[in-house]
């Protein structure tokens, strides 16, 4: 028998030593058309170098419509940030949010579902025309093999924002009680989840990393969907008692978020993302708030010409070394 062979291009990926598993954080059992079913589990992934030298793990969280697997491989077909962090010593779990990727989803069971993810709105967000944008391996060009990559992995959002933000609080909230306290990365559509779990579990969470989270403070992405409590849709627990978001966006600087003023916290943009305009006016709102927070740009740190997704751009072995070390400070 004549062994199998390694096409060229996954020849390019290093050997490694891993250990690695699954497992799901279980959803609630609720009733189906053909009897008793799960809502909205949530899928984790977990990766281990042989010698884990990290004190802490990695809880990483992806975006919008998208899925675990951002963190895994680029869509031009290099390594992804996963094989980074494990190889710096971290064990690391990857999850799908609910009601995306492999965190199955049923409108009758998890809400009405969202659009599908279109071509042109991954070349609005992720092809963007910011001046220095220079790092995309794709283009705008339908047809373009990369960008169909970047396509594959996008699915779709539930319709209702702060229900979809509170299943990711309450479970990866539980997948914390299960591992203990870790450092959450998320991203995008996922940042909210970061500001969600700390609040919940602020002696859990060490700390946040936050790239191009959602923003900025109290935008209105579409009917339905606004971020009502500042930096969510879902409810935060400020001090003094915020009973009706109407009352924070009227004098956002009369209230605290308790949970978060302990936790170091960066938010980090790319240097030419859209998201940098407004990044600052985020991370003053949590400031205001009582967080512990810094923004960090990427080109600060020598790494240029990134837009909102820099995981999957050609510079992403460069991107991630302010990202390990900042954690590394912050845990420290």
């Amino acid at each position: 028998m004549v062994a199998a062979t390694l096409p060229e291009e996954f020849a390019a990926y290093p050997l490694r030593t891993v250990r690695k598993g699954q497992f799901w954080i279980a959803g609630e059992r609720v009733d189906g058309e053909r009897g008793l079913v799960q809502r909205a589990p949530l899928y984790v992934e977990w990766e281990a170098p042989a010698e884990i030298t990290q004190p802490y793990p990695l809880v990483l969280v992806h975006g919008g419509g998208g899925q675990g697997t951002d963190w895994k491989g680029t869509p031009d077909g290099r390594p992804g940030w996963l094989d980074r962090f494990v190889d710096e010593g971290y064990l690391t779990y990857v999850v799908d949010r609910p009601a995306h990727g492999r965190s199955w989803a049923h409108p009758d069971v998890v809400g009405e579902l969202g659009a599908q993810f279109s071509y042109d709105l991954a070349v609005g967000l992720f092809d963007t025309p910011t001046p220095g944008h220079d790092q995309a391996p794709w283009s705008d060009r339908i047809g373009d093999p990369h960008l169909d990559q970047l396509i594959a992995g996008m699915g779709f959002m539930p319709a209702d924002l702060a229900e979809s933000q509170r299943l990711d609080q309450e479970r990866i909230g539980r997948l914390l009680e299960r591992i203990g306290p870790a450092v959450l990365v998320t991203h995008s559509a996922g940042g909210p989840a970061g500001w969600l779990v700390a609040d919940a579990h602020p002696e859990l969470v060490q700390a946040i990393m936050a790239i191009e989270p959602m923003g900025p403070p109290f935008f209105e992405f579409g009917p339905g969907s606004r971020l009502d409590w500042g930096v969510t849709a879902a409810p935060l627990r400020y001090s003094p008692e915020v009973r009706d978001p109407a009352e924070l966006e009227r004098d956002p600087a009369a209230y605290r978020l308790p949970s978060l003023a302990g936790i170091p916290t960066v938010v980090m943009v790319g240097a030419s993302s859209p998201f940098a305009a407004w990044a600052g006016g985020l991370v003053d709102y949590l400031r205001t708030a009582g967080a512990n927070v810094e923004l960090m740009n990427l080109a600060d740190h020598g790494v240029p010409g990134n837009g909102h997704a820099m995981m999957f751009e050609k510079n992403s072995n460069a991107a991630i070394v302010p990202v390990l070390d900042w954690i590394a400070d912050a845990v420290s």
